[in-house]
């Protein structure tokens, strides 16, 4: 598998699949990729939480996790433990988040405070805190060495949050278009900026920051995606997709250049942000892809509905690659 330089539009357009993982038992609720390690984590509707090895396309393990379920999950800065949401028996046990680990398949920890379901989760980059937004209407700042919230934040609607890649302001966007930042060592302080997307009053189901933290990507239940400045909230640019059963994912590209994002047609789409033309499209072959997630170090990125697939460049030539693709070979292990 190619390691991540430059990408180019020749290298977007070349990307297809390269395997396919098809034996989960409902739908994929969320995935991750390691910073530093070549491994992506799932967790789906089947209670489990699934380790891959990107490198080589391979399953290492499965867990189960009938008591509490699997939706929302993030990998901590160790490869094998990670971060998840619950989303079984919330209001008997309040245990609402558990830090795990995925090499005994052990549960380090729990956090209790959101009474409803957690819909974002977010690892800083630099330290051991993370964030949690729920339908409870609040954040909470964790830190996975105590069991105690470190502090919470009450908002309107269902809460995105974020972290920039270099870990000293996270972002929180709310109902009504409104995104917050705030200063991560000084969050008790109130956000230090608030943005207003106008025109769009949809709650934002995702927000992520590009790499090199000049610009936050949004994703909102009405199925628009919109790229802005991250210093002063200017909308860039914006795309409109065809609507959706579920929440859907985008994704940058890790040189900031490109957004991915599904669709609900069953499409998958990539746009060139300084030029704001599509560059391709391509049929998903799973549906509508509610999860997408570009590798951190790998020309790669990942689709997922209830089916996982791995997409990379095929410099084959196009008569080649269609031929492959009819027997492309299924990985189910």
């Amino acid at each position: 598998m190619m390691a991540l330089s430059e990408l180019t539009d020749d290298i977007i357009g070349s990307m297809a699949v390269g395997a396919t993982f098809s034996d989960f038992g409902g739908q994929i609720n969320s995935l991750d990729f390691h910073r530093t390690e070549d491994l992506l984590i799932t967790a789906s509707e089947d209670d489990s939480i699934r380790l891959f090895d990107i490198a080589n396309g391979k399953l290492l393990k499965t867990t189960y996790h009938k008591k509490h379920g699997a939706d929302r999950i993030c990998f901590t800065h160790h490869p094998h433990s990670v971060i998840c949401s619950s989303i079984h028996n919330l209001d008997v046990h309040g245990e609402s988040l558990r830090y795990l680990s995925m090499y005994d398949n052990r549960c380090l920890r729990y956090f209790k405070g959101h009474k409803e379901r957690v819909v974002s989760l977010c690892m800083s980059p630099i330290n051991d805190s993370f964030l949690s937004g729920s339908l409870d209407h609040s954040v909470r700042i964790w830190d996975l060495r105590v069991n105690a919230c470190q502090g919470i934040l009450r908002l309107r609607g269902r809460p995105a949050v974020s972290y920039d890649q270099q870990g000293l302001v996270f972002a929180v966007a709310m109902e009504g278009g409104a995104i917050k930042l705030f200063d991560s060592r000084h969050f008790d302080k109130g956000p230090f900026e608030t943005f207003l997307v106008g025109g769009d009053t949809a709650e934002v189901c995702d927000i992520k920051f590009s790499n090199d933290g000049k610009s936050m990507l949004l994703t909102t239940t009405s199925n628009s995606i919109y790229v802005l400045d991250a210093y002063g909230g200017e909308k860039r640019c914006g795309f409109n997709l065809d609507p959706s059963p579920t929440a859907m994912e985008a994704t940058f590209t890790p040189d900031g250049q490109y957004v991915f994002s599904g669709s609900g047609d069953g499409s998958l789409h990539a746009w060139r942000i300084d030029t704001l033309n599509k560059v391709c499209s391509w049929d998903s072959h799973i549906g509508v892809a509610s999860c997408l997630k570009w590798a951190p170090r790998r020309v790669m990125f990942v689709a997922a509905s209830s089916v996982l697939t791995f997409w990379i460049p095929d410099h084959r030539s196009p008569g080649e690659a269609a031929g492959v693709q009819e027997e492309q070979v299924t990985l189910t292990q």
